[in-house]
């Protein structure tokens, strides 16, 4: 069985997760780009918290986003009281 990463997120974590999570409705006129998921970005942040690594140099081929997309739903959640 392979071993699982630290920023890996299961399902069963990721339900609780997700409830603490403020939903965010897609504005309907002018939508703009669709978000990334909540889930990889949240991988993503724990990814950069766990390498030390600094969030311009998170690896896009991981599929987190970018640092900055990471960055700033980090800052949107810090905001929103969710830590």
């Amino acid at each position: 069985m392979a071993r699982r990463k630290p920023w890996d997120v299961d399902d069963e974590l990721w339900v609780v997760i997700e409830l603490l999570l403020p939903k965010i409705e897609r504005r309907t006129r002018h939508p703009g780009r669709k978000r990334h998921p909540d889930r990889l970005v949240f991988q993503g942040i724990l990814f950069v918290l766990h390498t030390g690594i600094a969030w311009e140099h998170l690896p896009q081929e991981l599929g987190f986003g970018s640092g900055m997309t990471c960055w700033r739903r980090l800052a949107e959640w810090t905001e929103a009281g969710v830590w």
